[in-house]
């Protein structure tokens, strides 16, 4: 026996001791001794051969939990997704995947709907992944119901009612109350606001955060200024018909689909902007920066969203303490759509 496998004898061999020994993660060991996940030959090999070497035999929990861990994490996008919100799902998931890959993991996608969550069912009854990240809520979401009578830890990214559930979100309704009074405090009167669907949590943050701007400025919310799940083009239409009638001095968007709807129609009504009507949103995108002129919004930072929660869902994994809820920032950017006009005194 030589000199060295003398000592390792007359020690605890560990995964731990293997990985500084090798210099690399505990997480190659892992998958080296295991025969699962992603991991070349030739460090497979290294690997088998000096625990051979050291004598190193795992108690009979970590073989289990290695030879239970597919290194994937589940990340769940919705189905009915609208082309303007893909850089949002792009984002996040970029975030996801870099996380991942830094403490090797893979990356599975999956899509749901409203009401069919089997594809959801699928990896989860296959064992498909260790854990799950969800990138949108429902007000009652079938997919967090099922994923609480289930072992595997999840997070959503967004808000829920479950104290129990993981959450990432950003401020929405710090944001949104914040850029509703700053619109007020620019002599922006008599602002209509255009929402999407309500069954979303976010729609509802947004829209708490518009009710709580009013407040703090003594504004009354009228009917007549306020158009809810504006879910078609027509009903957008629809509702900036109902607010120029109405005299709406600037036109606070939920979002940013809404917003580039609105634009349209106040282009084919010929009006200019701001001078007879300002227009904000909730949400930025590359369309609204570069629109003429640019619309104020509210920017988030989506890829370091799924950073973030990446980060928890495998925090969770390892045991680690953590929070329950984590928010995030935001900025408001304030352009030309809501520049005051120079005759005001």
């Amino acid at each position: 026996m030589s000199e060295q496998q003398k000592k390792n004898s007359q020690k605890k061999i560990t995964i731990d001791a293997i990985a500084k020994e090798l210099g690399c993660s505990k997480t190659t060991v892992s998958r080296a001794l295991s025969g699962k996940g992603r991991i070349s030959d030739r460090m497979r090999n290294q690997v088998l051969a000096y625990s051979e070497q050291c004598g190193y035999k795992p108690n009979s929990l970590a073989k289990g939990l290695a030879n239970s861990r597919t290194y994937n994490i589940g990340v769940v996008l919705p189905n009915d997704q609208d082309l303007n919100e893909i850089p949002f799902f792009q984002n996040c998931l970029l975030g996801i995947c870099e996380i991942a890959s830094d403490m090797g993991y893979d990356v599975v996608v999956t899509t749901v709907h409203t009401s069919d969550i089997s594809r959801l069912r699928n990896i989860i009854e296959k064992g498909k992944v260790d854990g799950i990240i969800l990138t949108r809520t429902l007000v009652n979401d079938p997919c967090v119901e099922y994923l609480l009578k289930q072992s595997l830890p999840f997070l959503v990214i967004g808000s829920y009612h479950n104290a129990k559930v993981l959450q990432i979100d950003n401020h929405h309704v710090e944001a949104c109350r914040e850029l509703t009074s700053l619109l007020l405090t620019r002599r922006a009167n008599k602002i209509a606001f255009i929402g999407g669907n309500l069954e979303h949590m976010v729609s509802q943050k947004r829209f708490a955060g518009f009710k709580e701007g009013m407040i703090l400025h003594q504004q009354k919310l009228k009917d007549d200024f306020v158009f809810l799940n504006c879910n078609t083009k027509i009903l957008v239409d629809q509702a900036v018909e109902k607010a120029l009638s109405n005299q709406a001095d600037c036109i606070l968007c939920m979002d940013d689909k809404i917003c580039g709807q609105v634009l349209m129609k106040l282009n084919e009504e010929h009006l200019s902007i701001p001078r007879d009507v300002k227009v904000a949103s909730f949400y930025d995108n590359l369309f609204l920066q570069c629109h003429n002129p640019p619309i104020t919004s509210l920017q988030f930072d989506e890829r370091e969203l799924g950073r973030v929660a990446c980060k928890m869902v495998l925090d969770a994994l390892l045991g680690k303490e953590i929070q329950s809820k984590v928010y995030l920032g935001y900025e408001i950017v304030l352009r030309p759509s809501t520049k005051q006009s120079r005759l005001l005194s």
